[in-house]
C-alpha cells in the first residue's frame, strides 16, 4: 500500500512538472507565483479538473423502468422544456477550477533549464561556504535504533545459530539477539561548496515606471532560481541610480521612485566599490545585472561607463549582464552605445532587450545560456 501510495505520488509530481513545462511563458509572464514565494518553495494555481463520480438518488423513489406513466410516453427532460424556478439565464461554459500545488525552487528550476536548454554553469571560486555532509562508510555493532542494518543483523544472527547449533533447516526460524545487531556507521567531512553573488542595479530615474520595475522582479526571481540551483551559497545585494546611486534592500530596490537625472556610471562606481571590499574574485563568482531604459546623461558618463567596465568590472566578474527594459520615455541609446564598444563575439558581456513581459523568457535565455 505504501509503495502504491509512493508510486502515484510520483506520478503526480510528473504530471504537475509537465503541466508547469507546457505553460511556462504563461508563469513567466504574468509572474503568478513569485508574490507566494516562500524560503525553499513556491505555490503555483493549477488548472483542475473533477473526477467524475456517481450521484444516487433518494432510496425508494424508482429506477429505470419504474414509476409512474405508460409506454410511449416522454423521458422528463426529452419533452418540451419545462420552467424552472432558478434566476438568470443557463450558462454553456464550465465552472473554473484550480488547485494550488507546491512545488520547490529546485525542482522549478530543473524546469527552467529543461526548457531553456540552459547549460550548467562552470564556477570559478572555491571559497566561502563550508558544508559538513554524512556519509556512511561501515557497519558498527553499536548505534541508534533508527540506523539497524536488518539484513547484516540477520546474518550475523543466523551465523550464531549455526555455530550452536540450534538453527534447524526444517523449521528456518532466525532469532537476532543484542549481539546480533548491527547498525550502519558513518563519517563526516568538511567540503567547500561554490559560491556566487548577484549584484542587481536599476535606473530608478521618472522614466522607469512600474511596467518596467515589474518585468525586471520576475526576471530576477527566475535569475535567481536558476543561479541558486547551481550554486550552493548565493548572496545578493541590489543597487539604485538615479544621478546618484545607493545600496538598499529588496523591498526598496522593486519600490523606488525617483524624478531626477540618470548617471549610469554612479550604480557601476559602487558596483566596484563592493566587489572590491566584500568579493574577492578568486573566491566569488560575481554576476552584475544592470538594468535600464537606456537613457544617460551625458555622453561624457557614457565613455566612463564604458572605462569602468573594461579595467574595473570584467577583469573581476563571471559576466555582465545588461537588460534594456523598453519605455515610452527611454530613449535605448545605452544598449546602442553598448554594443558599439563590446561586440558579440566578446561573451563577458551579454545584452538583452526587453520590450514587454512577452520577452522576459528570452531574455532570460540571453543571460543565462552562456553557461558562464
Amino acid at each position: 500500500m505504501i509503495y502504491s501510495i509512493q508510486r502515484d505520488h510520483s506520478r503526480f509530481r510528473n504530471i504537475v512538472k509537465g503541466k508547469i513545462k507546457q505553460d511556462l511563458k504563461k508563469y513567466i509572464n504574468h509572474g503568478e507565483m513569485i508574490a507566494r514565494k516562500g524560503k525553499d518553495s513556491v505555490t503555483i494555481p493549477m488548472p483542475q479538473i473533477d473526477i467524475p463520480h456517481f450521484r444516487y438518488g433518494e432510496k425508494e423513489t424508482g429506477g429505470v423502468g419504474q414509476g409512474e406513466g405508460n409506454p410511449g410516453d416522454p423521458v422528463q427532460g426529452q419533452g418540451d422544456p419545462q420552467e424552472g424556478e432558478g434566476q438568470g439565464e443557463a450558462g454553456n461554459q464550465g465552472g473554473e477550477h484550480s488547485l494550488e500545488v507546491d512545488i520547490s525552487l529546485k525542482e522549478l528550476a530543473e524546469i527552467l533549464g529543461d526548457e531553456l536548454q540552459l547549460p550548467k554553469i562552470e564556477p570559478r571560486g572555491h571559497k566561502n561556504v563550508k558544508v559538513v555532509k554524512d556519509r556512511y562508510t561501515g557497519i558498527a555493532t553499536q548505534g541508534p535504533r533508527s540506523l539497524r542494518h536488518f539484513k547484516r543483523s540477520y546474518k550475523e544472527a543466523l551465523k550464531r545459530q549455526i555455530t550452536q547449533g540450534t538453527y534447524d533447516p526444517s523449521n528456518p526460524i532466525v532469532y537476532p539477539i543484542k549481539e546480533d545487531m548491527r547498525y550502519r556507521s558513518w563519517k563526516s567531512t568538511t567540503q567547500n561548496e561554490n559560491s556566487a553573488v548577484i549584484i542587481y542595479m536599476m535606473d530608478v530615474s521618472g522614466s522607469m515606471g512600474d511596467e518596467q520595475k515589474e518585468i525586471v522582479r520576475t526576471e530576477a526571481f527566475w535569475i535567481d532560481t536558476w543561479l541558486r540551483s547551481q550554486y550552493k551559497g548565493l548572496e545578493t545585494r541590489y543597487i539604485i541610480h538615479d544621478a546618484t546611486a545607493r545600496e538598499v534592500d529588496e523591498d526598496t530596490f522593486f519600490k523606488t521612485r525617483e524624478s531626477g537625472g540618470t548617471l549610469i556610471s554612479s550604480a557601476y562606481k559602487l558596483c566596484q566599490k563592493i566587489i572590491d571590499t566584500d568579493y574577492s574574485p578568486r573566491d566569488w563568482n560575481i554576476y552584475p545585472f544592470h538594468f535600464s531604459d537606456g537613457d544617460n546623461w551625458s555622453g561624457e558618463d557614457t565613455r566612463l561607463c564604458m572605462d569602468i567596465l573594461k579595467t574595473g568590472l570584467l577583469p573581476k566578474v563571471n559576466v555582465f549582464c545588461y537588460g534594456q527594459v523598453e519605455s515610452r520615455y527611454g530613449s535605448g541609446q545605452f544598449y546602442k552605445d553598448l554594443r558599439e564598444v563590446f561586440t558579440p563575439e566578446q561573451e563577458q558581456v551579454i545584452l538583452s532587450k526587453v520590450e514587454n513581459k512577452e520577452g522576459i523568457m528570452q531574455s532570460i535565455k540571453d543571460f543565462l545560456g552562456k553557461g558562464k
